[in-house]
Order: structure tokens, then C-alpha cells, then sequence
């Protein structure tokens, strides 16, 4: 798990500086900018059945050679129905597979018939719950309000974030119709896109809500008697992954984002600060995992960003 807080500069013209923080069902990292806020994801459910099909093929593999020999007959018949198929992985000889198989026997989640992402199931979704609820307490503390913002957003608002799209606009997921029709040369009614239905500005699928919320703030921000300004949204995101693992990367997760504006460069990062406090606690007492507070390096500073600070 890791936190990052990213310090972003406002422009010598603009005497508002932004921070920004998120956190996802995995990780978090914290956002600190003249701009932006976001935490990172839980990934998808892969290979779940075919590991477990694999291993049920072994292990009735197992028991017909045991049932050869009245040892191995009893052992089998004393198992109780379906711990075959719930066996754990040793970790220290399969960490990877352990990993798989603590998930689908706690029923914390499964695969999904959408390539890339997961079905959280009712067991896996009371831990996210537990997590947003906690935080968002600490966030309420600090003034912070929720908002929601539009899932989609303009192609033309990330291409004015270009060097902040750069890191993950090759995972972005683009709508570029908005109708469906019947193939009129198809005999089974088969659907097609729609020719005459292209959008002029394709909308991209949040991959996250800069550019958007950054749009509204500048409607709302009219001098500096509306700072500071803090915004929170509790959301989903979508990033186009090759490779997914369950809570640790998949295509559509669920995250916090907040967004604040503030009247000083000080002010920005003291918050920035305070909020990676917030997520330290939150990993370190609340999901008991230890982390270590430190800088990125400028080679792994988030894209445009002055500083990037993280918990790992």
C-alpha cells in the first residue's frame, strides 16, 4: 500500500494554491496541489476460477488415488463437503495463489464477466465501508464537504492537463457515440454502434476528477473570501489495466478524491500534510498495516507536481 501527497504550483498569476488527496480500496495517496486529490485502487479478481477449477481437478485427482488404499479412502470421506475446494495455498510456497484463495474463500470478492474487473461481494464490500466511514468521519472534522461530480468528462479538459493526463492517459476508456441500432444487415437483430451518433467532444470515463471539479472551482472561487475551499467525492474510477489482481489493480475501483483551494502555498501544503497524518492513522490503527512516511523521488513525482510526499 502506498500514499502519495503531490505539491502543484499555481501559476505566478493565480494567488490560489490546491491541494489534493485520494484513496482507493487498496492504497491511498494523497494529493497536495494548486490542483488535485486522489487515492489508488483495489484491483480485480483474475484467474479465480481458473485456479480453483485447477486446483478441484487436483485434489479429486488426490482422493481417487487415496481411494486405492483404505487410508487414503477414510481421509477423503472425513473431509467435510467442499474444503477440498476451499484448501488454502501455502503462502510461503505460493504466495500468489495463497493470495487468490484467501479472497474466494472469505468470499471477499469474484470475477467478474466484464474482462478487468470484479464483483465485490458483501463480505469484501463492509471492509470498503469501514474504510469510508472512518475516514470520512476525519474528513468531516476538518470541514471537509462530499459532492459528486459527472463520471464522464470532456476529451478537451484533459487535453488542457496534458502533462497531468501523460502518466495514465494510455488507461483511459473513451466514449466517442451515444446510440446503439439494430445491424441492418444482420438477420438476429445483432447491435451496432450507431454511424450518426458520434459525439464531437468524445467523453472519457473518469479516470479521475481534476480537470472537472478544477472547471468548477473556478465558477465557485470568486475571490479570496470563498477560501478555503475543501471538497471531497466518494466514487469510482476507471483505468484500462493489462494486468489486474484483485484489491490491487483492476479496470473500475473505488476511491475517495479531495480537492482543496486554499489562499497561501503554506496553507496548501500544512494540509497536505495533515491529510497524509490521516491516511498514515488510517493504515496503521484502522487496518492495522504499518507504513513508512517519506518523498518520492523527482523521477516518481506525481505528473506536474512540485513535491510528492507518500506513506508506504
Amino acid at each position: 500500500m502506498s500514499t502519495s501527497a503531490f505539491v502543484f504550483a499555481a501559476p505566478s498569476t493565480d494567488p490560489i494554491h490546491i491541494h489534493g488527496q485520494s484513496s482507493s480500496f487498496t492504497s491511498t495517496r494523497l494529493v497536495q496541489s494548486s490542483r488535485c486529490a486522489r487515492l489508488t485502487r483495489p484491483a480485480t479478481l483474475m484467474n479465480a476460477e481458473g485456479a480453483t477449477a485447477s486446483k478441484n481437478k487436483d485434489n479429486k485427482a488426490q482422493n481417487k488415488k487415496g481411494a486405492g488404499g483404505g487410508a487414503g479412502a477414510g481421509a477423503a470421506a472425513n473431509q467435510p463437503a467442499g474444503a477440498a475446494a476451499n484448501a488454502i495455498a501455502s503462502r510461503a510456497q505460493d504466495y500468489s495463489q495463497w493470495y487468490q484463495d484467501v479472497i474466494t474463500s472469505a468470499e471477499l470478492a469474484d470475477s467478474s464477466p466484464v474482462k478487468g474487473c470484479m464483483v465485490i461481494r458483501p463480505h469484501g464490500y463492509a471492509i470498503w465501508e469501514s474504510i469510508r466511514d472512518y475516514l470520512d468521519a476525519k474528513l468531516k472534522k476538518r470541514g471537509v464537504q462530499n459532492a459528486y461530480f459527472p463520471l464522464f468528462i470532456p476529451q478537451s479538459f484533459l487535453s488542457k492537463e496534458a502533462e497531468h493526463v501523460e502518466g495514465f492517459a494510455k488507461e483511459c476508456a473513451v466514449v466517442t457515440h451515444h446510440r446503439l441500432r439494430i445491424d441492418p444487415n444482420s438477420t438476429t437483430n445483432q447491435l451496432q454502434v450507431d454511424p450518426d451518433a458520434k459525439l464531437e467532444d468524445p467523453l472519457v470515463v473518469r479516470p479521475t476528477s481534476e480537470t472537472i471539479i478544477w472547471n468548477m472551482f473556478g465558477k465557485w472561487i470568486q475571490s479570496y473570501r470563498d477560501l478555503p475551499l475543501t471538497i471531497n467525492q466518494w466514487a469510482n474510477v476507471v483505468r484500462w489495466e493489462m494486468r489486474t489482481r484483485p484489491f490491487l489493480r483492476t479496470t473500475e475501483f473505488l476511491w475517495q478524491e479531495g480537492h482543496t483551494a486554499h489562499a497561501t502555498a503554506k496553507e496548501a501544503y500544512d494540509y497536505a500534510k495533515d491529510m497524509l497524518d490521516v491516511y498514515m492513522e488510517l493504515c496503521e490503527t484502522h487496518l492495522a498495516i504499518p507504513v513508512v512516511r517519506g518523498m518520492k523521488s523527482p523521477s516518481e513525482r506525481f505528473a506536474g507536481a512540485e513535491e510528492t510526499f507518500t506513506i508506504e
